[in-house]
């Protein structure tokens, strides 16, 4: 085998081939592999003595990386083929994944550990499920590159308008992805065209050729340099003059001195010594395997993990996850599995299945076991979802026995995947990145109120009392101050009605103020995105704002979808008893699709919109809401009149 050398030390790229049954993907290889003299003698010979007895001119690169016998039979990848070789500016590592649906599983193995993918498209068939299943796959993984190279080129006459169709159609569906760095390369990895060297046959190509990309794409930036993360794997102890914790640093640097925290203990200590067979380092990061001994004798097993004191993973034992089932028999809800997460296994189980991924459309299959939309998101192709089968992918909770200390997947790949055991069989049956941690809304919007009291209190701030009383400006006013909340899906017509009631309630000579939600995202909550999270924030704001013009006598429309019947409570907690009126815009789903007035719905639909109201996330109706306006069958003057005579009969405004 000749292989060009390499003048010092080359940083390794590990990348994967994908694509659909036949669209190249060991052909590419084996012409990488054979044009950078990657190739061993012996291999070359047989190869071409394979042709030579199948009575074909050209050679079947594809032999040089399909390894089983069934492989060669079928002419398809089965397993994942793991290749190694190095040019003079890089060394790689490829695997060469299975195109069929059916070994899907078999991608996420080899896509766990990429830097980068190929995808092949074959030209002639344009792109494919597969295509965009596979794309899909690499942006759940975090595989940050990605080459989309359109294979067979020469079987279409090099068509510079068929090329850019599909570079049209693929990277509309690549924006709603997160891969940020996409190059579309037209190659014909049977002819050699665009694959190590520029083709004379696509003069209107400009582009690099694959090897070029794969020698020089940057992936520095892709490494987690500063998160130190260090899952203990053994604890050496030779004698008692020597105790070192043995085990690979998967992200980050450490050096001797630095104060460590041992989790999921809490205990600390410093670093004493960093050690290897060849010594002790001054520095060590990851992937490096050391053994680590430290300034204090505190007690550390397999499974706890040693990170930076000012730098800490979370730990927890419910994890929020996308989840990619690979077991033959479906995921049980319930069932006890074993999960593998970094050196420690724990028991564990599913205990909700969110969702599942139309890996096709990039919907959103919902569990809609109660969802009370669920007939309208069966009209929109979703069925009930209460497993999992081989190949697909879903967002899931598990609850885990004993805590497990991870990163979100997006910031650490090391520390937020895991696989799934099965107990009885002790396969693997399934793989999954950790999105964070599962906390109710209520747990979420009280640990957050419980800080900011803890923070108002530490501070010692006392609210001002007016000068001038509630009573004196409702006296003046001529009537009492409330607020109004209007809540309802989007398309019920909850800005229309609050316009109506703010114009008849000004002519009739009352003190008003009105809080839309759009009009407050762009002031007061325009720093807010659109997670569980910020909408709670976004609610609370809004409360506090409607809290200070009721307290000023005013009578204060609000109009928010406020979706989740906690974050109503706790307006109506901030509002006076007999003040707060929750009004409750009724309009089935189905009419506020149809009405759909900023076509938002349809958004959410294509899946331009995650977690959209309705759609991707629940509304909780009001339980017992002060009055329930029937927007879909009663006109607008007759709900105005209802909302009216409500106040008039609770004694806000005068009969």
């Amino acid at each position: 085998m000749n292989v060009r050398k390499s003048g010092g030390q080359a940083s390794l790229l590990r990348f994967t081939t994908v694509g659909s049954v036949d669209d190249g993907k060991s052909t590419l290889i084996g012409r990488i592999l054979m044009e950078t003299n990657n190739i061993f003698d012996d291999q070359l010979d047989a190869v071409v003595k394979i042709a030579k007895r199948k009575g074909k001119e050209e050679i079947d690169l594809s032999l040089l990386t399909d390894g089983l016998a069934a492989e060669r039979e079928q002419g398809i990848t089965i397993d994942v083929a793991y290749r190694y070789f190095q040019t003079s500016k890089r060394k790689f590592i490829i695997a060469d994944t299975p195109g069929h649906v059916q070994y899907t599983r078999n991608m996420v193995t080899g896509a766990s550990t990429a830097n980068l993918a190929i995808i092949l498209i074959d030209a002639r068939k344009g792109i494919l499920e597969q295509s965009r299943r596979h794309g899909f796959i690499a942006s759940l993984l975090q595989v940050s590159h990605m080459i989309v190279a359109v294979n067979k080129i020469d079987l279409v006459d090099y068509s510079q308008e068929i090329f850019q169709s599909i570079v049209s159609e693929y990277d509309e569906y690549s924006r709603k992805l997160d891969i940020r760095d996409i190059t579309y390369i037209p190659v014909s990895a049977l002819k050699g065209d665009n694959v190590v060297t520029k083709s004379a046959n696509t003069p209107w190509y400009e582009g690099p050729t694959v090897l070029h990309v794969l020698e020089n794409v940057h992936i520095g930036s892709d490494l987690n340099l500063h998160d130190f993360r260090f899952p203990v794997q053994y604890v050496i102890r030779p004698d008692h003059n020597f105790r070192g914790y043995a085990g690979k640093i998967v992200t980050g640097r450490i050096y001797p001195g630095e104060e460590i925290v041992v989790l999921p203990s809490g205990l600390t200590s410093k670093v004493k010594t960093i050690t290897t067979m060849d010594g002790d380092l001054a520095e060590a990061g990851a992937p490096q395997s050391v053994v680590l001994t430290l300034e204090d004798e505190i007690d550390i097993s397999r499974g706890d993990m040693i990170v930076r004191r000012q730098n800490l993973p979370l730990v927890e034992k419910k994890i929020d996850v996308i989840l990619c089932w690979m077991g033959e028999e479906p995921l049980k809800i319930g069932k006890n599995y074993f999960i593998k997460h970094t050196s420690r296994v724990v028991n564990g189980f599913v205990n909700n299945l969110v969702y599942m991924f139309d890996i096709n459309t990039l919907h959103r299959t919902d569990a809609t076991e109660h969802n009370p939309f669920c007939e309208l998101l069966k009209t929109l192709h979703r069925t009930d979802v209460d497993t999992l089968m081989l190949n697909e992918i879903g967002r899931a909770e598990i609850e885990i026995t004993q805590p497990i200390i991870f990163d979100q997947y997006n910031k650490n790949r090391e520390t937020g995947s895991f696989i799934v055991i099965d107990p009885d069989t002790n396969f693997t049956v399934g793989a999954g990145m950790i999105r964070g941690a599962v906390r109710s809304i209520e747990e979420t919007i009280h640990a957050e109120r419980k800080v900011a009291d803890t923070i108002i209190k530490a501070i010692n701030i006392t609210p001002e009392k007016s000068f001038v009383s509630l009573e004196e400006r409702e006296k003046r006013n001529n009537h009492k101050s409330a607020v109004v909340w209007l809540t309802g899906l989007s398309g019920a017509g909850k800005s229309t009605i609050a316009k109506k009631l703010e114009r008849a309630l000004f002519s009739m000579g009352c003190c008003t103020a009105a809080l839309d939600g759009d009009n407050l995202r762009h002031g007061l909550c325009k720093d807010l995105g659109f997670s569980h999270k910020d909408r709670n924030e976004n609610i609370r704001r809004v409360g506090e704002v409607a809290k200070v013009f009721c307290e000023q006598g005013s009578i204060v429309i609000c109009t928010f979808i406020s979706p989740l019947r906690i974050q109503r409570e706790l307006v109506r907690e901030l509002i006076p008893d007999g003040k707060f009126f929750e009004v409750f815009i009724h309009c089935s789903l189905k009419t506020c699709v149809k009405r759909d007035p900023k076509g938002l719905y349809q958004k959410a639909i294509d899946g331009e919109i995650p977690d959209f109201t309705g759609i991707g996330s629940p509304y909780e109706e009001p339980l017992n809401p002060e009055l329930i306006i029937d927007s879909e069958h009663r006109s607008i003057d007759d709900n105005l009149k209802q909302i009216i005579e409500k106040l008039q009969s609770e004694g806000i405004l005068k009969g």
